[in-house]
């Protein structure tokens, strides 16, 4: 197979469209307006949409660009070649023609490149020329940009204003209007020029999609998890978390506190949590370092906490901006002291409001910290769905919240058989409720014989694990029943995994095993998963960092060791067709 070819998709024999654009320039041009705005667009019209970003940590300058993947057939990761480039400086050009496919277009502006460009790849647009002509402001480029581009694909506007409510609509019905005005300017103007046949969409009526990232994926999930309080210090990427929640605080009566630092921040969530409320914070590695004397308290005074840990390449600032998968290990074995605490990492949007969800579930359940593990990649990808399965969300209430409520003989810390002592509400009964950061007896006072201290431990630890683990999901599979091939991964590998598995299966017998439930480790007698991995004739290990944790964690856990790899540390995400590559090296080995 030519992994460098996958222009076209195809499904049971059938050929679809796939087409990728990339929009290039520097940090405060636009690009970001034109990729949601086509991101958004194309969704509506049925299409479905996989994006990513690649941005510099700044504000002004340098050079960022936004991809989306189009097609009509469902996708899940992003390839490396690329159909459309859009080119808002020269720049971009030099960086990205070379990924262009042959028979690809690359669209400028020579106002804007300072350069012209020879050859039938090259379409230039006077994008600024076509603005000035109306008399609109020079940022308004961008929406004749997408003009162009949707003219181009034989695309109509007719859902480029609810894209322009959706990003400008504070700015107002004049600015909205003159924006349209500038984008038929471009679709226009691009219907008269030579645009490849080869590069258009077949206009058809499509339901709508849903489309949504990483980040505002876990919001809703808290949102629909009841959760009242949010807390946390800006540190990219988990920002989009709290900006999403802060965008319905008022609506769902949410308060949404930016702390002073993340010290702070899972100090407020603790006091919330003992208040009654179900609370959440949300940070990178850097942030989540300061949180791990806050994540020994919840240990020690059980009180349930939800953490969205959104990593990106360290150690130390490392890069801000970029996306790795080289905090498992640390989160799991964070903070002193022995105590349980729950770890998800979901693949997709939808399993991360699925996992939100459960993890404040079975943070009330059992009382302890339960943490969400993304990274920038999940965090600002946005894919298309019909519609979300919501029939496993869960909301039960797990707190005393009256006097009549259990046992009259209230003990906060009660030694109970299974671990989960009764949990209330200060203010809502006569119980006196008690915590102590100190090590405590049933009723919450502070103790320092042995004795006492050694019955804490197993009612915190040893007796709420064996439930704790019933509630812990198996691994996903997917592809071929009984596989000599396995991809095995955990959180945002998911869709080059399933992609990857789609391409391949006509040729081999190949699947997927994606685990994104991992603390407590799924007990391998609720899935055959160990047999899967130890009957294949190759078992691939695919992680974004450099030391290979989850392997590690597979291997501490089960005994199995991973005979092959494929790992990725550079900051960036795996594109198709490089990793359809290593595989395809690995598949030549066996």
């Amino acid at each position: 197979m030519d992994v460098t070819a996958l222009a076209l998709g195809t499904l049971r024999g059938v050929t679809l469209m796939d087409i990728t654009l990339r929009i290039g320039g520097k940090a405060g041009q636009g690009l970001q307006f034109i990729g949601t705005a086509l991101a958004r667009i194309f969704s509506r019209m049925g299409l479905h949409v996989f994006t990513h970003q690649d941005y510099m940590s700044r504000i002004r300058g340098g050079h960022n660009f936004y991809q989306l993947r189009v097609a009509e057939n469902a996708v899940s990761a992003s390839k490396e070649k690329i159909d459309i480039l859009v080119a808002l400086d020269e720049n971009t050009i030099e960086i990205h023609q070379a990924d262009c496919k042959p028979d690809g277009v690359i669209i400028y502006d020579a106002a804007m490149t300072k350069s012209t460009h020879e050859g039938r790849r090259f379409l230039s647009i006077p994008l600024l020329e076509l603005t000035e002509q109306l008399g609109m402001a020079e940022i308004m480029a961008n929406s004749a940009a997408i003009g162009a581009i949707l003219g181009g694909l034989d695309l109509a506007l007719d859902f480029f204003p609810e894209a322009l409510q959706a990003s400008l609509g504070k700015k107002g019905e004049e600015v909205l209007h003159n924006n349209l005005r500038v984008a038929q300017a471009g679709w226009d103007f691009v219907r008269k020029s030579n645009w490849p046949a080869t590069l258009k969409f077949a206009p058809a009526a499509r339901k709508g999609l849903m489309l949504m990232n990483g980040s505002q994926a876990i919001g809703f999930g808290a949102l629909v998890s009841g959760c009242k309080f949010y807390a946390a210090y800006p540190m990219t990427p988990s920002t989009g978390i709290m900006n999403y929640l802060a965008a319905k605080a008022a609506k769902h009566d949410i308060i949404v506190e930016q702390a002073e630092d993340e010290i702070a921040a899972i100090n407020m969530v603790l006091g919330a949590s003992f208040g009654g409320v179900r609370a959440m914070t949300g940070t990178s590695g850097g942030g989540f370092a300061l949180m791990t004397e806050g994540l020994s308290l919840a240990g020690m005074t059980e009180l349930p906490v939800v953490i969205a840990e959104v990593q990106r390449p360290g150690p130390a600032t490392g890069l801000p901006t970029r996306t790795e998968q080289g905090d498992l290990l640390f989160v799991l074995f964070s903070g002193h002291g022995e105590f349980p605490r729950i770890l998800f990492a979901p693949g997709t949007p939808e399993q991360a409001i699925l996992l939100t969800n459960k993890a404040f579930e079975l943070a009330e359940k059992y009382q302890v910290p339960a943490i969400v593990m993304s990274d920038q990649y999940l965090a600002d990808c946005e894919w298309t769905y019909e519609a979300i399965k919501s029939s496993s969300l869960a909301y039960n209430r797990h707190r005393l919240l009256s006097s009549s409520e259990g046992d009259q003989d209230y003990k906060r810390f009660a030694y109970a058989e299974a671990g989960v002592s009764p949990l209330s509400v200060p203010g809502f009964s006569q119980r006196l409720v008690v915590v102590d950061s100190d090590e405590h007896d049933e009723e919450g006072h502070i103790i320092e014989d042995a004795e006492s201290r050694v019955k804490m431990v197993k009612k915190r630890l040893t007796r709420k694990l064996p439930a704790l683990v019933q509630d812990i999901s198996p691994p996903e599979i997917y592809g071929h029943r009984n596989p000599k091939i396995v991809l095995a991964g955990y959180g945002s590998t998911y869709g080059i995994m399933r992609e990857a598995v789609d391409i391949l299966q006509d040729g081999h017998d190949i699947a997927m095993l994606h685990f994104s439930e991992l603390w407590p480790f799924p007990d391998p007698e609720t899935c055959d998963y160990l047999e899967i991995l130890s009957g294949a004739e190759l078992a691939v290990c695919v992680e974004n960092n450099a030391s290979g944790q989850f392997a590690r964690l597979v291997r501490g856990e089960t005994g199995f060791t991973f005979p092959a790899a494929i790992r990725k540390y550079d900051g960036r995400p795996f594109l198709l067709e490089p990793f359809l590559g290593e595989v395809n090296a690995l598949l030549g080995k066996v």
